[in-house]
């Protein structure tokens, strides 16, 4: 894979977190015409390796709609890029004590290269949408079994549920932690800011770059 992680922003073990907290992932595959094609798909995350730093495999579940072309594509060649997109916000100069210093941006991502298997039959598909359901709405669950199955089955016909392994994975997590003198003024900064600083801020923690 080709993201550019220089060594003070490369992490291994909190890109699975990142990946569970932040599943709309942008799905990148390339077509016949090498121009590349995008998809924000929801991923339930099925497997997270329990040893070990990246890269060990891990697995996806998500789905398209049929009539993606990124279908046709994954039919042709079944490997395609995911990237997890985290928090993000703007980092003043402020938060340092000199100021021989410019602005910054701070954001975590995560890239995944994947493999995937499509889910054959209506059961797969419906345990896919299962799993889907239970990590952000499960009491949902009841209302889907409650359908008429003319209904469930045009949307299980509709789309293409895969399997995707996890083939390799690049994190970066890029919070200014070459500058730790700047460390307790950015926390405070992002702490009393909006909801993407304040993620931040409790990555800054939980990274053990702030107390």
């Amino acid at each position: 894979m080709s993201l550019y992680v220089p060594p003070a922003f490369r992490v291994s073990a909190p890109a699975w977190e990142l990946v569970r907290e932040h599943p709309l992932l942008q799905l990148v595959t390339v077509d016949e015409q090498h121009a590349p094609q995008f998809s924000w798909v929801p991923m339930h995350l099925e497997q997270i390796p329990q040893a070990g730093p990246p890269p060990v495999a891990g697995r996806l579940l998500g789905h398209l709609a049929k009539a993606n072309p990124q279908v046709q594509t994954l039919a042709r060649q079944p490997v395609a890029t995911a990237i997890c997109m985290g928090p993000q916000a703007y980092m003043p100069t402020t938060v340092y004590p000199d100021v021989q210093r410019v602005p910054t941006w701070n954001y975590l991502v995560v890239s995944l290269k994947l493999r995937a298997q499509v889910l054959q039959g209506h059961a797969a598909k419906d345990a896919l949408l299962k799993h889907l359901i239970a990590d952000h709405q499960a009491p949902y669950a009841e209302q889907w079994r409650s359908l008429h199955s003319d209904f469930t089955e045009r949307m299980l016909n509709a789309i293409v549920a895969y399997d995707f392994e996890v083939l390799e994975v690049e994190a970066k997590f890029k919070l200014n932690q070459h500058r730790p003198e700047a460390h307790p003024a950015m926390h405070a900064h992002y702490a009393n800011g909006n909801a993407q600083e304040q993620a931040l801020a409790q990555w800054m923690q939980r990274l053990g770059l702030v107390p």
